[in-house]
This record gives C-alpha cells, sequence and structure tokens, in this order.
C-alpha cells in the first residue's frame, strides 16, 4: 500500500491534472482503481503548494463523469440489446428486463447519486442507468454531485493529513463509515417521502 501511494504521488506529480483526470476516469469506469489512493496524494500535493486543490477536485470530478459515461454508453449501446436478446437463457425475462427498467426510470437520480458515494456501487451504477436510458443531464447532474462529494472530502484528507499513508487510509475509511450512514439517512427519508407521495395521490384518486 505505501508503495502504491508513494508511486501514485509521484505519477500524480509527473503527470499533473491530466493524470488525476485519467486515473479517476479508470477509476469510475470497470478498472479497479480505489479513488482512495488517487485523490489524497492530489490534496497532498496540493497542500505542499505543487497543484491547485479546487483543480484538482475539478479534474478528479471531471475524470469521474467520463468514466461514468463509458459504462453508461457500453450498457446503453451493447448491454441493452444483449440482455433482451440472451437474457431469457439466464433468467432474465423482459417482463423482469422491463420492472428493473422501471424502477430505475422512477428513482434513477437517487439511486446514480448514492451509487457514486459507496464502493463497489459506484463502479457499476453507471451500468443501469445506461440499460435503462436514463436521461442524459439527470445522468450528469447526479453523477457529479455525487463524485465530486466524495473527491474534495477524499482530496482534503490528503491536504489536512499530509503523506501519512497510515493516517489517510484510517480517515479514508472514517469518512466512507460516515458516507455509509448518510447515505442511509437520505434512502430512509427518500423512501418515507415516496410512501407519502403515493399515499397523498391515492387519497385524490
Amino acid at each position: 500500500m505505501h508503495e502504491a501511494i508513494d508511486w501514485l504521488v509521484k505519477t500524480i506529480g509527473a503527470m499533473g491534472y491530466p493524470g488525476i483526470f485519467m486515473l479517476m476516469a479508470m477509476e469510475s469506469s470497470v478498472i479497479p482503481i480505489p479513488s482512495e489512493l488517487v485523490m489524497p496524494p492530489a490534496g497532498y500535493l496540493a497542500q505542499q503548494g505543487q497543484m491547485s486543490a479546487p483543480l484538482a477536485i475539478l479534474c478528479g470530478t471531471l475524470g469521474s463523469l467520463i468514466g461514468a459515461y463509458a459504462n453508461y454508453f457500453a450498457a446503453r449501446f451493447l448491454g441493452r440489446p444483449l440482455v433482451l436478446k440472451y437474457g431469457k437463457y439466464v433468467l432474465i425475462t423482459e417482463e423482469k428486463f422491463a420492472k428493473v427498467e422501471g424502477f430505475f426510470l422512477r428513482h434513477g437520480e437517487i439511486s446514480t447519486f448514492i451509487g457514486r458515494l459507496l464502493p463497489v456501487v459506484r463502479h457499476l451504477i453507471s451500468l443501469p442507468a445506461g440499460l435503462s436510458g436514463m436521461n442524459h443531464v439527470r445522468f450528469s447532474l447526479y453523477t457529479v454531485l455525487g463524485a465530486g462529494i466524495w473527491v474534495t472530502v477524499l482530496t482534503y484528507i490528503g491536504y489536512f493529513i499530509g503523506s501519512n499513508q497510515d493516517l489517510i487510509m484510517r480517515y479514508s475509511h472514517h469518512a466512507l463509515a460516515i458516507v455509509l450512514i448518510v447515505s442511509a439517512l437520505i434512502i430512509t427519508v427518500y423512501v418515507k417521502l415516496q410512501r407519502k407521495k403515493r399515499e397523498s395521490q391515492k387519497s385524490l384518486d
């Protein structure tokens, strides 16, 4: 882990903002590069005066969006036809697919936003968005919002902690725990609001 972080600090220092953009684009797609190993070194370099923290955050967020769109378009133009054609062989009927698609079309915003904050899920959440044909503007907005929050948190962990790898990983885990709790609260509130909305609609009918 120490060697990986040292390598990333040197790589980001040498490649600059394009390096952050590229690594976060890879992290946001299916290539398993943890963002916890990319953005804290950028924050450390910003603290050393070798980078600008806002620009590093911007590049990391835009990289995340581009990586997410790679998955989105792959699912949209390649995955959907394959699922519809061959899904029946793995028990994914058109009816089941339509239900999943309908769910994401109704709740795609909250799913995309929360998904960008969660490990593993952030690599995959763009796939159902692409399969369901989620609106591009909404997909971009909630991807940028979720990714921007996480990138900012990691960048400033590196900025304030410095090059202490153990502390970076420890506080990254603490930040993740807080994000999980906040995400659970957001989902709880969202579910209650949706339930009230359905009940009010039934009363009107």
